[in-house]
């Protein structure tokens, strides 16, 4: 798996790893029973942002494996021109890690661990589901 780490760019894992979560996220609000599309969007933030996904990230450490704590760290360690106004430095690092890892995981064909991570990210989301 290390020869697919280093065929796309961390940038492009981090773009598709922000939609693999995404589409957690969604699929979880959709399965909430949730209709209003403003009460999705609004909620879906909440999971999204850089501090909740820095939270998630620090849930999840103890979790990875070598390898993917490795592509976790090469994200989290992705240079930034810039960072959202709503975040620090740190949780935006920590979020872009997250994305990349989620991003690896998607073109590794690993949903599977895809949705056992998120579970352990959101645990407040596999209590609601369970």
């Amino acid at each position: 798996m290390e020869q697919l780490l280093n065929t796309y760019s961390t940038h492009a894992l981090a773009y598709l790893g922000d939609s693999v979560i995404e589409i957690c996220v969604r699929e979880y609000l959709v399965k909430s029973g949730i209709s209003s599309s403003a009460k999705l969007n609004k909620t879906a933030l909440d999971f999204v942002r850089a501090p909740m996904q820095a939270e998630a990230m620090k849930r999840l450490l103890p979790y990875l494996t070598e390898e993917e704590e490795a592509v976790f760290k090469r994200g989290r360690n992705l240079g930034h021109s810039s960072t959202p106004k709503s975040a620090t430095v740190a949780e935006y690092r920590a979020a872009t890690g997250m994305e990349v890892l989620f991003g690896y995981l998607y073109l590794a064909k690993k949903q599977e661990r895809i949705n056992e991570l998120f579970s352990l990210a959101y645990p407040q989301i596999t209590e609601e589901i369970n």
